[in-house]
């Protein structure tokens, strides 16, 4: 499916804008190049064993919803080239500057889909990744939609689905409404154990947290960011 060719907003995990402002020459041709090269093709079906999708040898998987710009998953990739990186990123705009970026330093252990993440989540194979990463959702912050957040019923039974026993899915974000709403979501839904030492825990970065430019403009505005660690039961 070209970018063209996906719908303009809503599909069933994705809700927000497809497109922003136009991208300039030089990022259109990076990201048909790019994607060339690293995105996923979910009309085959997906191999047993997803290691077999990277150019380098990998002993671990992990996966990261929404990677914006790709600051963090950049830094992942390069920083764990023994472990094998799926980002998704359905916004133009985010996935053409991924790819303008890996144009400098290209990365043998990263794989990116470009359209709705829970078209992905159910192709994958069950129990197949080590980890999931869902990092500044847009949380939808008027009651009406919160209907709308990735996180609910339909999309942890899918995380659980294809997570490992003893996989992290991790999750960050400054809206208050929304670190309450997972919590109680994934308390709920019983698959998931909340990991949390101490009280300051959920405040406290994660080990080799590079910050996103999402995280900089919330403590800007005076939003404290709360990271949240749940492990697959």
């Amino acid at each position: 499916m070209e970018p063209n060719d996906r719908p303009s907003r809503a599909t069933e995990g994705f809700f927000g804008r497809r497109r922003g402002k136009t991208i300039r020459p030089h990022q259109a041709a990076a990201l048909e190049s790019g994607l060339r090269v690293y995105r996923l093709d979910l009309t085959a079906e997906a191999p047993a064993d997803l290691k077999t999708l990277f150019k380098a040898e990998v002993s671990a998987l992990q996966l990261e919803i929404g990677f914006g710009g790709g600051e963090h998953l950049l830094h992942r990739a390069t920083e764990a080239p023994a472990t094998g990186f799926i980002g998704v990123e359905p916004f133009v705009n985010g996935m053409a500057k991924m790819m303008t970026a890996l144009e400098n330093r290209p990365l043998a252990n990263l794989r990116v889909y470009d359209d709705d993440a829970t078209r992905l989540l159910d192709w994958l194979p069950p129990a197949s990744l080590d980890g999931i990463d869902l990092l500044y959702p847009d949380p939808w912050p008027k009651k009406k939609h919160w209907k709308r957040r990735f996180v609910g019923a339909a999309n942890l039974d899918r995380f659980a689905r294809v997570l490992k026993p003893g996989g992290k899915f991790r999750f960050a974000s400054d809206i208050g409404t929304y670190v309450n709403w997972t919590l109680l979501h994934c308390r709920e839904h019983g698959a998931f154990a909340w990991q949390a030492s101490d009280a300051a825990d959920w405040h406290r970065p994660y080990e080799g947290w590079p910050g996103t430019r999402y995280e900089a403009k919330a403590i800007r505005e005076g939003r404290r960011p709360a990271y949240l660690t749940f492990i697959r039961k």
